[in-house]
C-alpha cells in the first residue's frame, strides 16, 4: 500500500462488517421496490450489486447512501444503525455515473469542495487535494475544467473527490456507464488497482455482468426487488441457484423438464421436448442436495455453451449426447460461436477456443455432448 493510499484511506476499526442490510424493504406508492434485502458487507470488500434494469440494486444503493429512508429494516454501518443518521452524515460517499462535477470549479476546486464544506484549514486541504491527485493521476490536471478533459479523467477527479473526505464506504452507482468499451475496461483495471490500494469498501451498483465478475470480491445478483444469490464471481458463474441467475449471469443453454428418477450418482432429467440429460448429484441446486428435488419435480437443466462439444461423428458416450444440424457459425477472434438445432426442435448454443482449423459448413450433421458434471439442475425461481 502507498504512502498517499494510507493518508487518503480511513483507518479500520475491528468491526467485521462495514455495511449490513438487515430485513430491508422500500415501498413507492404502492410499489415494493425492495423486498427483505438482506447481506453482510465485509470491510475492505470490493462487493457490487447485479441486476437488470428495475431490480432494485439502484434503490438498495440509495437506500445505504442515506438518499432514500426504509419502509421497514434496518442498515447498519459500522456496527452503528443508521435510522437516524441523514446522508450528509453518514461515512460513505457516492460517485455517480455522471460523475455530477461542477462545471464552474477547476479539478482541483472540485477536489476540495467537500473538504470545504467541513472547514478545513487552507493547508491541510491543500495536502489532501495534492494526495488526492497523485492517487487518481491528475496532478497536471488540476487547474483545468470538467469540460476541459476527457470522460475518463473526469471519471477520476470524481474518485478522488469521494476518496478525499475519508469515507468509510465507497458508493459507486454504474460507474463506468457512460465511458466507451475500451476506455470502461481499462479504468475497471484502474478502479480494481485503486480498490486494493487503498483498503476501503467498494460497494457497486452496475447491470455490466463482466464489470461485476471481474473487479468484485462478491456479487449480489438481484431480481425483482430481491437477492437471488451471492457469492464469489466463480461461485455466481460455476454454481448458480436458480434458473435466473444462470440466464443472467454469461450465456448458458437451458432446459425445462421434470426428474425421471435420481440415484445415488445423477439423476435423469426428461425435458418437454423429450431429450433425457443425466446431471451429476453433486451439481445440482442447494435445494437440490437438500433433498427437494424428487422424482416428478419441475427443474431447469443449465448447460454453459463452453462445456458442450461438437463432433461430426457420432461419439463414444453413451449420456448427453443428441444429433442436430448447424444452423449458424460466428468467428469471434478468440473464439468461435455455433448455434446447433437438434432434431428435437431444441436450439443450443457452443462456444469452442479458435484454433485456426477449417470451420463446418451451416447445415451440417452434427452431435452435441457434454459431461453430467458440466451441467446443472436448478429448481424453478419464486414467483
Amino acid at each position: 500500500m502507498t504512502q498517499t493510499a494510507l493518508n487518503i484511506g480511513t483507518t479500520l476499526t475491528k468491526t467485521e462488517n462495514d455495511v449490513e442490510l438487515r430485513k430491508v424493504f422500500k415501498v413507492f406508492e404502492g410499489h415494493t421496490a425492495v423486498r427483505g434485502v438482506d447481506f453482510n458487507i465485509r470491510q475492505g470488500e470490493f462487493f457490487s450489486i447485479l441486476g437488470p434494469s428495475g431490480c432494485g440494486k439502484t434503490t438498495t444503493l440509495r437506500l445505504i447512501a442515506g438518499f432514500e429512508t426504509p419502509s421497514a429494516g434496518e442498515i447498519m454501518i459500522r456496527g452503528k444503525s443508521m435510522s437516524q443518521t441523514p446522508a450528509y452524515r453518514r461515512p460513505v460517499n457516492t460517485v455517480f455515473q455522471s460523475y455530477a462535477l461542477f462545471n464552474h470549479l477547476s479539478v482541483k476546486d472540485n477536489i476540495a469542495f467537500g473538504l470545504r464544506i467541513k472547514r478545513l484549514g487552507k493547508a491541510e486541504t491543500e495536502e489532501k487535494v495534492a494526495q488526492a491527485l497523485q492517487l487518481v493521476k491528475m496532478e497536471k490536471f488540476a487547474d483545468r475544467y470538467p469540460h476541459q478533459i476527457s470522460g475518463g479523467q473526469q471519471q477520476r477527479v470524481a474518485l478522488a473527490r469521494a476518496l478525499v473526505n475519508r469515507p468509510t464506504v465507497l458508493l459507486l452507482d454504474e460507474p463506468l456507464g457512460a465511458l466507451d468499451l475500451k476506455l470502461r475496461k481499462q479504468m475497471q483495471m484502474e478502479l480494481s488497482n485503486l480498490h486494493r490500494d487503498l483498503g476501503v469498501t467498494f460497494v457497486m451498483v452496475t447491470h455490466d455482468q463482466e464489470e461485476a465478475m471481474s473487479m468484485s470480491d462478491r456479487i449480489a445478483v438481484m431480481h425483482e426487488g430481491r437477492i437471488e444469490q451471492i457469492g464469489s464471481p466463480q461461485e455466481i458463474y460455476e454454481r448458480p441457484q436458480s434458473p435466473f441467475v444462470a440466464d443472467f449471469i454469461g450465456d448458458t443453454n437451458l432446459f425445462q423438464g421434470r426428474v425421471e428418477y435420481n440415484h445415488d450418482s445423477s439423476l435423469v432429467v426428461k425435458t418437454d421436448s423429450g431429450l433425457k440429460i443425466s446431471v451429476e448429484q453433486s451439481k445440482m441446486s442447494e435445494k437440490g442436495r437438500n433433498g427437494e428435488i424428487y422424482g416428478g419435480a419441475s427443474v431447469v437443466v443449465s448447460v454453459r455453451p463452453e462445456k458442450v462439444n461438437l463432433s461430426l461423428y457420432s461419439p463414444d458416450v453413451s449420456e448427453n449426447c443428441f444429433e442436430g444440424r448447424l444452423m449458424n457459425v460466428m468467428y469471434m477472434g478468440t473464439h468461435v460461436h455455433y448455434q446447433v438445432n437438434l432434431l428435437s426442435g431444441d436450439r443450443i448454443m457452443v462456444r469452442q477456443p479458435n484454433t485456426e482449423g477449417t470451420l463446418p459448413n451451416p447445415d451440417t450433421p452434427i452431435y452435441v455432448y457434454w459431461a453430467k458434471h458440466n451441467c446443472l439442475a436448478l429448481t424453478e425461481s419464486r414467483s
